[in-house]
């Protein structure tokens, strides 16, 4: 009886290979959970979320639609029905999620937001054990447990900042990894069929489109007239917290492969409860960082379980 090919052992990656995945993973990571930090800086300049969001866009549309139609142009065409799928994609997993994300912001800290978000993985599983089916050893409560135990930890601190914000802001941020999990679950069958740098960019496209089309229902366009520092803040936004840790963490995987790639990212959280400290003045706890620890804890025994 021959072998599956999930049965078939990888061979190991080269030590250099290997340090160069997890530097692009880590880099990646903490990136993208700079764009907290930065959403936290440009609400000083009385901007609000719709506003926040759409600059996001405009700065980073250009190179998502760059690489769409380079896709456009190499790649076969997509059925009607993977196109509505893929406008599906675009706005839960990029235009709600990312919503749901930066109107949070505005109520809670940079360090309960990120430990919310990175719960997305239990999420993903627990879709998967209800809607699918699918079993959940004993192995992945106890991280669930652990991991949901950390978040209750910092949340039950945070509340003394204002009760009605934090529930606010962590139930907005809650949203938000809901929306990004039915995005990861909705994927899966399409990123292997058309590649992940092709639904990527479409879907980026598609959420952009939201996010700025948004904007001029909503607001006046003599909004979009602010201050340079806004426009250096949202520059950086959409290059180094969006574009860079999107194609950085493509590459991480591509390189030492999901498990690998995922357990590198759990520097994501840390970084932004030290760059919150350090760019944003807000404290670190003894607290914070035993439920940093349990959450990160939890969410590393379901990445080794998974792998």
């Amino acid at each position: 009886m021959s072998k599956s090919a999930t049965d078939v052992p990888h061979p190991p990656i080269p030590r250099p290979a290997l340090l160069a995945g997890l530097a692009i993973a880590i880099g990646g990571a903490v990136l993208f959970s700079t764009k907290a930090i930065v959403a936290k800086l440009l609400y000083r300049y009385q901007l609000d979320a719709v506003t926040v969001i759409a600059f996001r866009m405009l700065f980073s549309v250009p190179v998502f639609a760059a690489i769409a139609l380079w896709q456009m142009r190499t790649q076969p065409a997509l059925s009607v029905k993977d196109r509505w799928r893929l406008v599906f994609l675009g706005l839960i997993g990029y235009y709600v999620s990312s919503m749901f994300d930066f109107l949070g912001l505005q109520y809670i800290s940079v360090g309960l937001e990120r430990l919310i978000l990175f719960l997305t993985p239990t999420f993903v599983l627990l879709f998967t054990a209800f809607f699918l089916k699918r079993h959940i050893s004993r192995t992945e409560w106890l991280s669930l447990a652990v991991a949901y135990c950390g978040i209750v930890l910092v949340f039950w601190h945070d509340l003394h900042s204002g009760m009605k914000a934090v529930v606010l802001g962590s139930s907005l941020v809650l949203g938000s990894a809901i929306s990004y999990a039915i995005y990861l679950i909705q994927s899966g069958e399409l990123v292997r069929r058309i590649g992940s740098v092709r639904l990527v960019s479409y879907a980026m496209c598609v959420a952009s489109a939201a996010c700025i089309g948004q904007y001029f229902l909503l607001r006046p366009v003599a909004g979009l007239v602010q201050p340079a520092a806004v426009y250096g803040l949202s520059l950086l936004n959409g290059i180094f917290c969006t574009i860079l840790p999107v194609f950085m963490t493509m590459l991480a995987v591509q390189r030492i492969g999901a498990a690998t790639a995922s357990q590198a990212g759990m520097v994501g959280p840390v970084s932004t409860l030290f760059l919150g400290a350090l760019v944003l003045g807000e404290p670190i706890t003894v607290i914070q960082l035993a439920g940093t620890a349990l959450v990160m804890t939890g969410i590393y025994m379901l990445s080794t379980k998974k792998s």
